[in-house]
């Protein structure tokens, strides 16, 4: 039986060929690279968070406090009385909001018009909700970057949740 020269053959078909474009030049990159430069595309990087953010009926708030810092606030309204209001603090950290509702502290990912609330959060943060609801993988939209626009948002007791205090 000629196993192994089988083998060889299927190995060798296998081989991936190196990309001839080196990490973080290719034409995708290029074109976003162009497109930052022109001001077309925002670079993340250089974008304050500060603002008001929405998805259908979530929200999220942040109202600057000093470098780097903001009060944050995010609110989930379901029918049926389930929902979620939480507020606290965020930091940014590159990339990512260092988020902290009391208890509830986790990572979220900034991408320049975009937060994302990781799909696991720490149990603390189910304080925040009521029946089935949940802050987990809330995903939500640049509204506006205005900070009292954000600051005006309100959870269903009329309390703001990203006041000064």
């Amino acid at each position: 039986m000629r196993v192994a020269p089988v083998a060889a053959l299927l190995l060798a078909a296998c081989h991936v060929q190196p990309s001839a474009n080196p990490r973080g030049n290719t034409p995708g990159d290029q074109l976003e690279a162009a497109a930052e430069a022109a001001g077309v595309v925002a670079d993340p990087a250089r974008v304050d968070p500060a603002g008001l953010y929405a998805r259908d009926t979530d929200r999220l708030c942040l109202v600057p406090t000093g470098a780097g810092a903001y009060r944050a606030g995010a609110l989930i309204s379901y029918d049926g009385g389930q929902g979620c209001a939480a507020s606290g603090t965020a930091t940014r950290n590159s990339d990512r909001l260092d988020v902290a509702f009391g208890e509830c502290r986790f990572a979220a990912r900034f991408e320049g018009d975009r937060v994302s609330f990781p799909a696991e959060l720490p149990p603390a943060c189910a304080d925040a909700c009521t029946g089935r609801a949940t802050l987990a993988a809330l995903n939500v939209g640049r509204l506006s970057d205005s900070a009292s626009e954000a600051a005006a948002l309100r959870d269903p007791h009329d309390r703001a949740l990203c006041d000064a205090r």
